[in-house]
């Protein structure tokens, strides 16, 4: 599997970020964990080190709750999620699949779930 360089926008443009996906468009999910469930977007993995904020770092606004390893950016002016970093494995983000340029998250249908419920932080 060949590893994947995408750019990702928020709605109005404000953000733009550039990330590297180690197994393409190949890892696709959403996460049931009590944040993800109702934000409802699909996500692809991303190397920590390789995403960047390339336009509107000063547009973004973090929100983190529980254990606060997780980091979820959205733009401040849209709204819209546009990554994370994770909780699972802090190396690794989640980018919005809605947010890549060219990508119909609709074409990636059906999207595998992830077990956030019982994640091992919460033991």
């Amino acid at each position: 599997m060949t590893a994947q360089r995408v750019d990702a926008h928020c709605h109005c443009g404000a953000v733009h970020i550039r990330a590297t996906l180690p197994q393409g468009l190949n890892d696709v999910a959403r996460c049931d964990c009590s944040f993800c469930r109702r934000r409802g977007a699909a996500a692809v993995t991303a190397i920590a080190a390789e995403t960047e904020v390339i336009k509107g770092a000063d547009n973004l606004t973090l929100y983190s709750f529980g254990t606060h390893t997780a980091q979820h950016y959205f733009c401040k002016t849209c709204g819209i999620y546009t990554h994370h970093q994770r909780r699972s494995d802090p190396t690794q983000c989640g980018v919005n699949l809605g947010c890549i340029d060219g990508v119909n998250p609709r074409d990636h249908d059906p999207v595998r779930w992830t077990d956030g419920v019982n994640h091992v932080s919460d033991k």
